[in-house]
């Protein structure tokens, strides 16, 4: 048997070559008739570990969580045709995230390309549905051009604003013999934009002055590895600092000045009103964190984002300031030490009582749930990566009271996107094999991608999956019975839970009270083997307040005249 040298050098060794030299260590997706030669090549370079998930939806979320909890680029092989648009909805997540991500997939040989002949997996128009649910996407239209196009795909993804790519190779193309190209002058990781040189005088005096500062961070804190910084200007300013559901862990969470992701609430608001001056930092202005951008912000305003598009997109700037989140912020602790600044008297306070008060009236919604959320934070270690699908559990208490201490342990939905929960968080188990990994889901997401759960046995990671079943859609029945007084297509026949779980290699557990829930995890902590504790919502009781889903979702629901 020829060894990988003396093998002909092919498009997909080209491929695999280019990944190798951007630092890729995993690979997620699925083999198939349209990427085997990938498959083969990354068998015969031998450095790349392959992840073998279940379906090319979970292969993509779990390529979104390693990047998301490592930092490092995330990459996901599909196949052609229906595999790329099983891929489609979880790249639309990655992009709404802005996750750097590598999306390799087939396509069908390349004289059969938008011929409607029925070549086997054949699509539409491919390419256009990649378009559309990534950053970017791209076909390789010579096999000798490969080396190229995947660096330079790599490097768009990886560029601000960050997000998936999708590149797709026909068939043929993969296994055609190239020449091994000696290519230079492009980098696969870009140079970060430049930054301190051009904050204006201005801007830096806006800050000094300011007595009621308020810092909104955002994702691109966390994706600029700036929480250090973050940190350094909050407490030189004495500024209150509010996260947006991307930003937790920009700031660690029990920090006095930190209110955390309580942007929407009322008192909130009117802390805000207060304020006179907003500094954003990487954040963008979601409209389900912001009641439809009814949040009211200061009039002076500094915006500070690597995305120049994301300047005045959805609130006005006084000074937007395009560049790396950490340089900047370094540059202004640095430019602001030798200049007066001083926040009001008792405001660092006033930001402490806000801090508190929020989470007191949050925690009076829980009923028997405060349990949960306290048990869950005394027991999980600082660094425990909290990944959240969509429900209720999730969204009332997992986004906000589990406090978040560091940057890259907390993941979520940002698309919004149900079931995605689950290979996330065996991504992020992936990327960070010394962590816990604890998923909060619902029973009605988790069943979308529930056959991943294989995946994290298959591996033997220790993911441990609190499931929340209440045998239906629990945020639409709560908004369905505030807007109609009714309820349709939101009860689900839920499955035995623990004996599904059992049957796929798991420890499992079904639980009735908060006792029984902080005593299983526990075990499930100390196990360190894929775990399952489901929460009989039926037997632990309701929340003292029903969750009617974002601000504004019932009113949106309502009849009314446009």
């Amino acid at each position: 048997m020829k060894t990988y040298e003396e093998m002909q050098f092919t498009t997909a060794d080209a491929v695999v070559k280019e990944l190798v030299r951007a630092g890729v260590e995993t690979a997620f997706g699925i083999v198939s008739i349209h990427n085997m030669p990938i498959y083969d090549a990354i068998l015969r370079e031998g450095s790349i570990k392959l992840i073998c998930s279940r379906g090319e939806s979970g292969a993509v979320n779990m390529a979104d969580g390693y990047a998301r909890a490592t930092g490092k680029l995330g990459v996901v092989i599909t196949s052609t045709g229906t595999g790329a648009g099983n891929a489609a909805g979880s790249l639309v997540e990655a992009w709404a995230a802005g996750v750097p991500l590598l999306h390799l997939t087939g396509e069908v040989a390349s004289p059969y390309l938008g011929t409607g002949r029925g070549y086997i997996h054949e699509c539409k128009d491919q390419l256009s549905m990649m378009s559309g649910a990534c950053k970017n996407a791209v076909r390789l239209r010579k096999p000798e051009q490969a080396a190229a196009v995947v660096r330079k795909a790599i490097q768009e993804a990886l560029t601000a604003p960050t997000g998936p790519v999708s590149l797709e190779i026909p068939i043929d193309f993969q296994s055609a013999i190239i020449e091994d190209l000696s290519l230079e002058g492009m980098q696969p990781a870009v140079s970060k934009p430049s930054s301190a040189d051009f904050i204006p005088e201005q801007a830096v005096m806006k800050i000094a002055q300011a007595r009621r500062p308020v810092i909104w961070a955002g994702g691109g804190v966390i994706t600029a590895n700036a929480s250090r910084e973050l940190q350094k200007l909050a407490e030189l300013l004495g500024a209150a600092v509010i996260t947006s559901q991307s930003g937790k862990g920009s700031i660690p969470e029990d920090h006095d000045q930190c209110i955390g992701h309580f942007a929407a609430y009322e008192l909130t608001k009117e802390f805000l009103r207060k304020a006179d001056l907003l500094i954003s930092v990487g954040v963008r202005f979601r409209g389900n964190e912001t009641s439809n951008w009814k949040v009211p912000v200061p009039q002076e305003h500094i915006a500070i984002d690597a995305d120049w598009q994301a300047i005045n997109r959805n609130y006005q700037a006084t000074f937007g300031l395009v560049g790396d989140a950490k340089e900047m912020l370094a540059a202004l602790v640095q430019r602001l030490e030798g200049k007066s600044v001083s926040a009001a008297p008792n405001y660092i306070e006033e930001t402490r009582s806000l801090r508190n008060e929020v989470r007191a009236q949050l925690r009076a919604t829980l009923g028997p749930y405060e349990q949960f959320v306290d048990g869950m934070r005394d027991i999980l270690p600082r660094d425990t990566i909290l990944v959240r699908d969509v429900t209720v559990q999730a969204n009332v208490w997992g986004s906000r009271l589990f406090d978040i201490y560091e940057p890259r342990t907390s993941i979520h939905a940002s698309g919004g996107g149900i079931g995605q929960g689950l290979p996330t968080a065996i991504g992020a188990q992936v990327g960070c094999p010394d962590q816990t990994v604890v998923l909060m889901a619902g029973d009605g997401g988790f069943m979308v991608n529930v056959g991943e759960m294989v995946t994290a046995a298959e591996e033997n990671l220790p993911v441990i999956i609190v499931l929340f079943d209440d045998s239906g859609y629990g945020v639409l029945r709560n908004i369905q019975d505030a807007a109609y007084g009714r309820q349709v297509a939101v009860d689900l026949l839920s499955p035995d839970f623990v004996k599904l779980a059992e049957s796929m290699h798991y420890e499992a557990v079904r639980i009735s009270s908060g006792d029984e829930f902080v005593s299983e995890l526990k075990k499930a902590k100390e196990r360190r083997k894929p775990s399952m504790i489901v929460v009989d919502m039926d037997a632990v009781g309701p929340m003292a307040k029903p969750f009617g889903g974002p601000p504004g979702a019932v009113e949106a629901f309502k009849p009314k005249k446009l």
